[in-house]
């Protein structure tokens, strides 16, 4: 085998036109990976070189160090054929031997050296040879198809190429946006290859409009980034552009006093690190008359339609200045700021008159409207969920509290879903909920229902926080059981990763108020009246809206606690006899990981098991002993030991002291030892057996009112 020659760094880039910004890190991060990955796999790379990702509004690029310049040679050793089928009785080789070393580039003068080894239970020969390593032009041509291959674009584009790119007549090309470059360089050299008929070379382009120079002519792979940054004005690495935009954010805020900060919103600072390549970030300002308008309002359009960071005061009041992250940096910005300014002003003054013209009519005026608007084609019109929203949500209230609660709840689901209907939200749709509450204060409702018409959508997304107040809770448990039951009941069912009314996330935060509030309702109730609100829609079924569903809720529970650390054992033995108070859960896993540390735990949920499977085989038993019919000692002991125990054990699980109850219970472990091995259970006379399995009823009844126990046993 030959050695592989000395290493040096790769840097390769796709010089394109601008790339679509959300999508710009996952393709950057895609790109260099998938390089690195089938570099590695051809033995061209190691799996410790060092990978730097770029990326840029107009380009992909990855910088790699430790790369061969060709790959070390390796042994191969392959299947021919059976002794058998190979050799004939004189070992001369067969014809179908000779045809197979000739598919290999080998003849007859090959056989003495074939290898033979047992493959199965016949002898085969193997044929031995040194395969060349791969030439770094041969490797990154076949790992940049790779790359670009398996970018995740949803969406490409068909573009076409011109003659003068060395192609006969024109050629369609598709990729995420034309490409306009490519750059391949192995230290110091140029690597050969082509990619989206380009071919590559050392010449890239910078700032359209800053580049000191164009085109930058990269002097190595090494110099690539800096020389980017000081030749072509251009932050090539997504992450220091990043950095770079959160320190002059940072930094405009302080300049401008008074506590100010700009608002922390990850998902936009990668916007618009993938919108620019050198960010320079300028104050701006807009008219305090705007600021009468919720500052939610005017944060969503400055964030959504203009890019923009509002500026927050020290007390998270909205400021009327703002920070705009230009891709140039003039000598003078004023026409810049005032550019900036002149844009966003129709923006925030839309706002304002949306806001003054909701404000017009009642949000108790906006409920009759619900009625045109479809919900969905087999559950009618949002008027027609919010009335059952209202009963589920009055239903819950009456379980929870008193006709305070109950009134308010109503009130909260009636008006919940109005601002529905509002100019502000059919603009802005985000601020559903949000606008509601603040309609609601202008209307002169109480503020706890106010704040419950906001907090209903609550939690919307994971670690989100819940409900501030008990009518917001009962109303946002009202509306996601509402959603599941019916979707449940018309088998809008979610599948792989498709969940278009968003169940798993309904469901987890049914789960995070039943057991974060611990409140005394009980799942099976919860879903049976809420599907009794939707008797009479046509197809719809109750049994998958109650029991499917109930599955499907406490499968979601399942895997949050074991997300949580929970093992799957101790999950399972909780959740395996359905408990209906969700509350009650946390508790009773405490109880099972408490009993599973017990020296006596293993044994008695081994003997659990046990019982459990001699039941399966006993319909006939029922749980009732006749201690005239006790005859062993063991069985004689071990029921004296259940009538002390037992007694104590459910004493405890009624106070809901589930862990002294558990560790009580263990303390049969020795009686139910003794009487698996002293008493035969199966005896010949039917009334000893009978006695027998109804003794073995009560001991497992009263051993699984926590937990199933014998989804410990191992």
């Amino acid at each position: 085998m030959t050695t592989p020659m000395n290493k040096n760094s790769l840097l390769v880039e796709l010089f394109v036109e601008e790339l679509p910004p959300k999508a710009l890190k996952k393709l950057g991060d895609a790109f260099a990976g998938v390089l690195r990955d089938q570099l590695v796999a051809q033995g061209l790379a190691e799996a410790g070189s060092a990978l730097t990702p770029y990326a840029s509004p107009r380009r992909l690029a990855a910088h790699l160090t430790h790369v061969a310049e060709r790959a070390a040679d390796k042994a191969v050793s392959q299947k021919l054929m059976p002794v058998a089928v190979g050799l004939d009785a004189s070992g001369q080789p067969t014809p179908a031997l000779l045809k197979r070393l000739g598919a290999l580039g080998a003849d007859a003068s090959a056989v003495p050296g074939l290898k033979r080894a047992m493959d199965g239970k016949a002898e085969a020969l193997f044929y031995e040879s040194t395969a060349k390593g791969a030439t770094l032009a041969e490797g990154l041509q076949k790992a940049l198809a790779e790359a670009i291959a398996k970018l995740p674009i949803p969406k490409v584009m068909s573009y076409q190429l011109e003659s003068g790119c060395e192609l006969p007549g024109w050629s369609s090309v598709s990729f995420v946006r034309p490409a306009h470059g490519l750059v391949a360089l192995y230290g110091d050299t140029v690597v050969p290859i082509e990619a989206l008929g380009l071919h590559a070379g050392r010449e890239t382009h910078g700032h359209r409009f800053e580049a000191a120079v164009d085109p930058v002519v990269l002097r190595d792979a090494n110099s690539y980034a800096l020389q980017l940054q000081e030749d072509g004005a251009v932050i090539a690495s997504f992450e220091a552009r990043r950095a770079e935009i959160a320190r002059q954010l940072a930094a405009a805020a302080v300049k401008v006093g008074g506590g100010s900060v700009p608002i922390h919103d990850d998902a936009l600072l990668d916007e618009v690190t993938a919108l620019v390549e050198r960010p320079n970030v300028l104050v701006c300002s807009f008219e305090r008359e705007f600021l009468e308008v919720p500052q939610e309002c005017l944060i969503l359009t400055m964030k959504a339609n203009q890019k923009y960071f509002p500026l927050l005061d020290a007390s998270s009041k909205l400021t009327n200045r703002f920070l705009v992250v230009s891709n140039i940096t003039p000598d003078d910005a004023s026409a810049v700021i005032e550019g900036n300014e002149r844009v966003v002003r129709p923006r925030l003054a839309d706002a304002k008159f949306f806001f003054d013209q909701d404000r017009k009519k009642s949000l108790a005026s906006r409920v009759e409207s619900l009625g045109k608007v479809v919900y969905h084609n087999k559950l009618g019109t949002q008027g027609e969920r919010v009335e059952r929203v209202m009963r589920i949500a009055r239903g819950i209230a009456e379980k929870l509290g008193d006709a305070t609660l109950a009134a308010q709840a109503t009130q909260a689901a009636q008006l919940a879903k109005a601002d529905l209907v509002t100019d502000m939200v059919g603009e802005f749709p985000e601020l559903q909920g949000t606008m509601g509450r603040y309609y609601a204060l202008h209307d002169g409702l109480d503020a706890g229902v106010a704040d419950a018409i906001e907090d209903h959508y609550k939690p919307r997304f994971a670690g989100d926080e819940l409900p501030r107040n008990t009518v917001g809770l009962v109303v946002a448990l009202a509306d996601k059981l509402e959603t599941l039951v019916g979707m449940f009941g018309i088998g809008n069912l979610p599948t792989g990763d498709r969940d278009p009314f968003a169940l798993r996330r309904h469901a987890l935060g049914v789960i995070r108020m039943l057991i974060e509030k611990d409140l005394s309702l009980g799942l099976d109730a919860l879903l049976q009246d809420a599907a009794a609100q939707f008797k009479g829609i046509e197809g719809f079924d109750s049994g998958k809206a109650t029991v499917e569903l109930q599955d499907f809720i406490l499968d979601r529970l399942a895997g949050s606690l074991r997300e949580q650390g929970a093992s799957a054992q101790e999950v399972d033995a909780v959740l395996a006899p359905r408990p209906q108070r969700l509350g009650e859960v946390p508790k009773l896993l405490a109880a099972v990981r408490a009993f599973a540390a017990l020296p006596a735990a293993a044994a008695l949920a081994a003997a659990n098991k046990r019982i459990g499977n001699i039941l399966k085989k006993a319909p006939e038993a029922d749980a009732h002993v006749s201690e005239l019919l006790l005859k062993e000692p063991a069985e004689k002991a071990l029921h004296a030991a259940m009538a002390q125990v037992v007694p104590a054990a459910n004493a405890q699980f009624e106070a809901g002291d589930y862990t002294a109850s558990l560790q009580t219970l263990a303390a049969l472990r020795e009686p139910v030892d003794a009487f698996f091995d002293g008493v035969m259970v199966n005896a010949e006379q039917a009334d000893l057996r009978l006695n027998r399995l109804g003794l073995l009823m009560l001991l497992h009844a009263a051993m699984n009112r926590v937990a199933q126990l014998e989804r410990l046993a191992v």
